[in-house]
């Protein structure tokens, strides 16, 4: 879809909505990403840096009443350019040429129909995905998208149930929905993914959990289970994943489990986490999706996923509405992973490849690294521009040569605007 191609379809959306009764919307973000790297490797980029406007748009319709009604989605993203020349391109918010040049813009669309019955919702298309064992990113210009059937139901008050298989993807950075989704080592382009689970989240909220089942075609089999618990100002949260390779096992052997516990303790406007994740086996905890691992020690640039890896994390975050300034809000966060080892996944395999001259495990023995994260943001609460977020981010990552990750200074600015095309600005 050309640019042009999508202010027409946009035009023709707001003038359809009223007589649909649909909600448009359009999101204004404005995104810049300054990568210095400090790693001493001089093959590689000591900086990279985009700056980039997005404009996200959205369509939702339900096109029939009745038992079992027939609705739709729609989204459609135009993306430009600001700056980044070919020296400085690569920060995933812009494709990159064959000549290493990031593109002046891009743009795509897609949609899904729904079928709903009740609390039940059956869809098919080209969707956002939001499942512990698969879920699509939203941490760029564009969204990320997959393409496939999602049942979702909620019939049961507290209980939803979920299920769904998915074969195309759209990566954040790319114009096509026939893409794959990589991870650190499994990828997408031998098959599809299939899940199905449950969440039980009942109104009070004292206690909570999750189930979930899922297949990587000839790659991997995972479960995944939570567990949390809310009582006053004290909140606990479990996370664990199990993996196993499966059918051809494209990836090589795999069998990992993956473990979080982060509690939290809020007092006014002020909030400590600390938490403790772990990881067993030889190979890292993998998963393709952007946002398809729900770990505590998940955080901005690292995912302390590393084979053997034990990491902590301390969290402190503010909120300014206890003092009148409402949509304000800075965090503070340190992570320290250790004790990682990759030398013992298997020959051959996406963890320990054979380059030509021998085996190159992806971590060596000893791997440790840390990350510290700064953020503020802020939200307009109130007035014509009710809604417009402006946030900051700093991220500082330092590794040794056994992690294998870069050392990394990286910021990020991002301005949205959100607008409700019937009725003005969304919050």
């Amino acid at each position: 879809m050309k640019a042009g191609q999508g202010v027409a379809v946009g035009m023709l959306l707001t003038a359809c909505a009223p007589a649909m009764a649909a909600d448009v919307r359009l999101l204004s973000r404005n995104y810049l990403i300054h990568n210095d790297f400090r790693s001493d490797n001089r093959s590689e980029k000591n900086l990279t840096r985009e700056w980039a406007q997005g404009f996200i748009g959205r369509y939702r319709s339900d096109l029939t009443p009745g038992t079992f009604g027939l609705g739709v989605d729609l989204h459609g993203f135009l993306g430009v350019k600001l700056d980044g020349g070919r020296g400085h391109a690569g920060t995933g918010l812009l494709p990159v040429d064959s000549d290493g040049r990031s593109r002046s813009e891009y743009s795509s669309a897609g949609g899904a129909l729904r079928v709903v019955h009740g609390a039940s919702t059956l869809a098919y298309g080209e969707m956002r995905v939001e499942t512990p064992v698969f879920a699509t990113a939203d941490k760029r210009l564009q969204p990320e998208y997959a393409t496939g059937w999602f049942l979702d139901d909620r019939t049961v008050e507290g209980l939803t149930l979920q299920a769904g298989r998915f074969t195309a993807f759209k990566n954040q950075d790319s114009s096509s929905g026939r893409g794959d989704f990589a991870g650190y080592g499994a990828t997408t382009r031998f098959g599809g993914i299939s899940l199905a689970g449950a969440t039980w989240a009942p109104a009070d909220r004292v206690w909570g959990g999750a189930l979930y089942a899922s297949s990587l075609e000839d790659v991997w089999q995972q479960t995944y289970a939570n567990l949390n618990l809310h009582r006053g100002p004290w909140s606990l949260d479990a996370n664990l994943y199990r993996t196993v390779d499966a059918g051809e096992a494209r990836a090589g052997k795999i069998d990992t489990l993956a473990y979080s516990l982060i509690t939290r303790r809020s007092l006014a406007a002020h909030t400590l986490s600390l938490g403790y994740q772990k990881v067993e086996g030889d190979t890292p905890f993998d998963f393709v999706g952007g946002d398809s691992i729900y770990l505590a020690n998940s955080v901005k640039f690292a995912d302390f996923n590393g084979a053997n890896e034990r990491s902590w994390q301390a969290r402190y975050q503010w909120s300014g509405k206890d003092i009148g300034l409402a949509g304000l809000s800075i965090s503070a966060r340190y992570v320290r992973g250790s004790d990682i080892d990759g030398t013992h996944a298997p020959q051959g395999g996406a963890y320990n490849p054979f380059d030509g001259s021998g085996y190159r495990p992806q971590q060596g023995r000893g791997g440790k690294h840390w990350e510290r994260d700064l953020d503020v943001a802020y939200v307009v609460q109130s007035g014509a521009a009710r809604g417009l977020s402006l946030s900051m981010a700093h991220v500082t990552h330092r590794a040794n040569a056994a992690q294998g990750g870069p050392d990394i200074d990286r910021i990020y600015l991002i301005i949205e605007y959100p607008l409700d095309l019937q009725g003005g600005f969304a919050p």
